[in-house]
């Protein structure tokens, strides 16, 4: 069990060596395995509507996610977020906390879906988790994703209505 709470400044550092080594993979998000630290506290903390930090029982930073609107104005109802779970903290159902959260969190923000743009076909772990916590695949993106290991795979838009 980990405790989720807002990020602060002082989690930036245990944040970014969560995120850093997933980012350089270059398997599972589309930014570059290049972005700079600067870049990615932009994308991560700055540009999101809010972020967040799971903490667990040793006070150790289990993972982290951003909440955000999808789309502007007339699609900002629909929210988008990002996850990643420590390599410490792996399969410890940190990543199901984190999304049951953020789901909570969204509504009450006020968001009424929540949509991932670009989960990637290979990342079957977090397929089968967001499927297992309702969200259907409601697209396919063939090749969308250039995986640095595999080449170019494909991707899934996954969506889930939080409320009517």
């Amino acid at each position: 069990m980990v405790n989720i709470r807002l990020f602060e400044e002082g989690d930036w550092a245990a944040t970014w060596c969560v995120i850093e080594p997933v980012f350089r993979a270059g398997e599972t998000y589309a930014f570059s395995p290049d972005i700079t630290e600067e870049e990615a506290y932009k994308v991560w903390t700055e540009i999101p509507a809010a972020t967040f930090v799971a903490v667990d029982e040793d006070k150790g930073l289990a993972g982290t996610f951003y909440i955000k609107p999808n789309q502007p104005a007339l699609g900002a109802h629909v929210c988008n977020c990002g996850y990643i779970v420590g390599d410490g903290a792996r399969n410890r159902g940190v990543a199901t906390q984190m999304c049951e959260f953020s789901q909570q969190e969204a509504i009450a923000r006020g968001f009424r879906a929540m949509q991932y743009n670009l989960v990637v076909s290979t990342n079957e772990g977090a397929v089968r988790l967001w499927k297992t916590l309702g969200f259907d695949v409601i697209g396919t993106l063939p090749n969308a994703f250039r995986h640095l290991r595999l080449g170019f795979v494909d991707a899934f838009v996954m969506y889930k209505q939080l409320s009517t």
